[in-house]
């Protein structure tokens, strides 16, 4: 009997042995499986993606960096922009009207410059029939003296200036001079002869 229970209690230790090494066994497999748990989450942790893109620049704008310009720091930049506009719109405002004023005065001068000329050759035309018609006097006056009596023309001639009584005896018939200067006082009629001499030296000759 002693034999039979010495072999049963042999066998419950055993069997209390084995128990307590696979509780032991189970609590090191899962203090292992926390660890390698614990390890790959610090992993990923460590590993964990940066900010996307499109939200860089509005945190770079909210923390004031110089990437960005402020809004407050374009208006002078803006204004200044608008003020040169401004400037070369008015300097061609002012060009376009002293074009425009330049234009109304080469009209003007045109104009008068127009009106100048109509009136010179109306000058001309009137110079010209005002020598026609003194020619055609002279003339005329010229046949009337030559057509009175020697003795009445000779005491008009006398009272003559000697160049003016030389131009109208220059023109008339040899004849016709000679009676007139034979009705002249000597002094007269030798003025006359110089002045008439004179004339036909200053004539050109063939």
């Amino acid at each position: 009997m002693k034999a039979l229970f010495g072999k049963s209690a042999r066998r419950r230790k055993g069997r209390r042995g084995k128990g307590v090494l696979a509780v032991i066994g189970g609590l090191l497999i899962a203090s292992a499986v926390a660890r390698v748990a614990v390890q790959a989450t610090e992993a990923l942790a460590l590993e964990e993606p940066a900010p996307a893109p499109d939200t860089a620049p509005a945190e770079t704008a909210a923390s004031g960096l110089p990437g960005c310009a402020a809004e407050e720091d374009i208006a002078p930049i803006l204004a200044a922009l608008q003020a040169r506009e401004e400037r070369v719109a008015k300097r061609e405002a002012d060009i376009q009207t002293r074009m425009q004023a330049l234009a109304v005065a080469e009209a003007e001068i045109e104009r008068k410059m127009t009106a100048m000329e109509e009136a010179e050759q109306k000058l001309r035309a009137t110079l010209a029939m005002a020598e026609t018609a003194a020619e055609d006097d002279v003339a005329r006056l010229t046949q009337v003296y030559a057509t009175m009596k020697p003795k009445q023309a000779a005491a008009l001639f006398e009272e003559m200036d000697p160049e003016f009584a030389a131009g109208f005896l220059g023109r008339m018939r040899p004849n016709a001079a000679a009676a007139i200067m034979a009705g002249l006082s000597p002094q007269k009629a030798y003025t006359i002869s110089v002045m008439l001499a004179g004339r036909n030296a200053r004539a050109p000759k063939e």
